[in-house]
């Protein structure tokens, strides 16, 4: 399968799923290794009603919103997915979304394995669009 491919139909009929870098996970998973010197390859899975996140991150100064909130939107852009969704610019979001931690030293692990593990869950999930978030 090739890595980048055409819509097969309007983008506003597609469903979507979100893809970061930016370590993003819910406060109850486990964090991210940042000490790992090869890199985490390993992932998390956010569902799509997910309200509370948080990421492991050791090269971002975490921010407060307006709202007292940390602006993970601008990474994780969940709650700006969600409001597109309700203007129709794309059909609906996945149930669930993946986030992985950057600065992969050795990106054997991810290559072999986690990434054609989330490519799996995507294609059985139906997802025929995805926004990819680096960080």
């Amino acid at each position: 399968m090739p890595p980048f491919a055409h819509l097969r139909k309007p983008l506003a009929e597609s469903r979507l799923a979100l893809v970061s870098t930016g370590g993003v996970h819910l406060p109850g998973q486990e964090r991210f290794d940042i000490d790992d010197p090869r890199g985490d390859c390993s992932y998390r899975e956010v569902p799509g009603s997910a309200t509370e996140l948080t990421w492991t991150h050791a090269y971002y100064a975490r921010r407060r919103g307006p709202g007292g909130e940390e602006d993970l939107d601008a990474v994780f852009p969940l709650w700006t997915l969600r409001g597109l969704e309700g203007e129709g610019v794309f059909g609906e979001l996945n149930r669930r979304h993946f986030s992985f931690m950057g600065a992969i030293h050795d990106p054997a692990p991810l290559v072999e394995e986690t990434a054609p593990e989330v490519a799996g869950h995507l294609q059985r999930d139906g997802v025929e669009a995805v926004l990819l978030t680096p960080s």
